[in-house]
């Protein structure tokens, strides 16, 4: 059976490394690789032996794409119910409080957002680059922006989500922000935070999950409160499905990197 998540633990250094395996697909989220995730999480989440992760992308092309453009996704015919296929696919949010550190190599866009804002911290090398599609699909970014105000400064995270495909921000610049801690050479982002991830793993594992939960902790009420709206604003600003897929064909085609 092929999987879209390939899960490794190294017993020996306490060090996980999650890896989203569809290369192919730009390491974009189906619904298969959501729910393999939410296993994974939960399977770290009652391995004492893990005591920290490393969640990178495999290919090198992609740390994640976002969602699978090709992903059905059943929605309930309430509107008080609608679902969200991603909000569910990083750790926080399965309530594991084990330290993750994303490794980033090459474009991660879109609901990668919602990975990288529940990863502790991020390390790339020179070949990340980041943006965010939805406005220029006519789609409002809404979980993703909640998100990434956390992580940078407002006016930084405003331009990348509104800025649309018509820009990227480059690993450097990603640095120079703060959204990314450490930057590498091109192919040694996953080793960097391999060994980051052995460092706190060699902690004990109490007060490390604590700090995790504390950090969280101070992010949580903007969190929540944003997400509350995301809903509605979905709701509001989404064109129809047939005139995103027209955007989506229409406007593919250069972009600056900053």
């Amino acid at each position: 059976m092929t999987t879209a998540v390939r899960f490794t633990a190294d017993r020996d250094t306490g060090v996980a490394v999650v890896t989203l395996d569809r290369p192919d697909r730009l390491n974009a989220v189906d619904l298969t690789m959501r729910d393999e995730l939410r296993a994974v999480w939960r399977e770290v989440r009652f391995d004492d032996s893990v005591r920290a992760v490393v969640l990178t992308g495999a290919g090198g092309r992609a740390f994640c794409t976002g969602l699978d453009r090709d992903a059905v996704v059943p929605q309930p015919p309430s509107p008080y119910m609608a679902d969200d296929p991603l909000l569910r696919v990083g750790p926080k949010s399965n309530d594991c409080w084990k330290p993750v550190i994303a490794a980033v190599q090459g474009m991660a866009c879109g609901g990668a957002f919602y990975l990288l804002g529940e990863s502790d911290f991020l390390v790339a090398d020179t070949t990340a680059s980041f943006f965010d599609p939805h406005t220029a699909y006519g789609m409002v970014s809404a979980y993703e922006s909640v998100l990434m105000a956390q992580r940078m400064p407002y006016g930084e995270a405003a331009r990348m989500m509104l800025m649309g495909t018509a820009e990227r921000m480059s690993a450097k610049r990603a640095f120079a922000i703060g959204l990314v801690s450490e930057l590498t050479e091109p192919g040694g982002a996953l080793a960097a935070a391999t060994a980051c991830a052995a460092v706190l793993a060699g902690y004990p594992a109490e007060g490390v999950q604590g700090t995790v939960r504390a950090l969280w902790a101070a992010r949580e009420p903007a969190i929540a409160a944003g997400f509350a709206q995301a809903p509605h604003l979905i709701a509001l600003g989404n064109l129809p499905g047939d005139r995103q897929a027209e955007l989506f064909t229409a406007r593919r085609g250069a972009f600056r990197t900053r």
